[in-house]
């Protein structure tokens, strides 16, 4: 099974498979709105306008296991969109990590290693997937987008 095997949800509820990308570069980030990092959403939001049409698709998934996430999905998409101006996918609130993590992050953790192991130590992980479905890389919460964008460059241009 690979990546474009899996469903999603998008912040309005509808349901759509992973292929719908395939042939894009996908930037795949557990995100919070009320998380300290959330600064990252500016970065996040100048990647994908940037290299949109080359390719590029950011795929916001809010989070609240972290207990940094608004109410529902709805409210969190609308404050990403308010706040921070992002124009990407954004989707219903999942978890992460554990037994009831969502198939895509299950898929993302047991295929790459973090700091703690496979499992997502904070909001604003982040996992860069090529166009064939390959995972090319996973950052952590700290490593800003932009520190990665050579790596986004080179992904886009093969």
């Amino acid at each position: 099974m690979g990546i474009y095997d899996l469903t999603v949800t998008d912040a309005n509820g509808k349901t759509y498979p992973m292929s719908e990308y395939q042939g894009k570069t996908m930037l795949i980030v557990n995100t919070a709105t009320k998380c300290g990092l959330s600064d990252q959403f500016d970065s996040l939001e100048n990647l994908y306008k940037t290299y949109k049409d080359q390719g590029l698709v950011v795929l916001g998934f809010p989070s609240d296991q972290f207990a940094q996430e608004l109410a529902n999905a709805k409210e969190a998409e609308e404050a990403c969109r308010m706040s921070y101006g992002v124009t990407f996918p954004m989707h219903d609130i999942i978890k992460v990590n554990g037994k009831e993590a969502h198939p895509l992050f299950k898929y993302l953790t047991d295929n790459t290693k973090g700091f703690l192991g496979s499992s997502i130590k904070w909001n604003f992980t982040k996992f860069l997937v090529d166009g064939e479905g390959n995972i090319i890389g996973r950052y952590s919460p700290k490593d800003k987008p932009e520190s990665f964008e050579n790596e986004i460059q080179k992904v886009l241009a093969k």
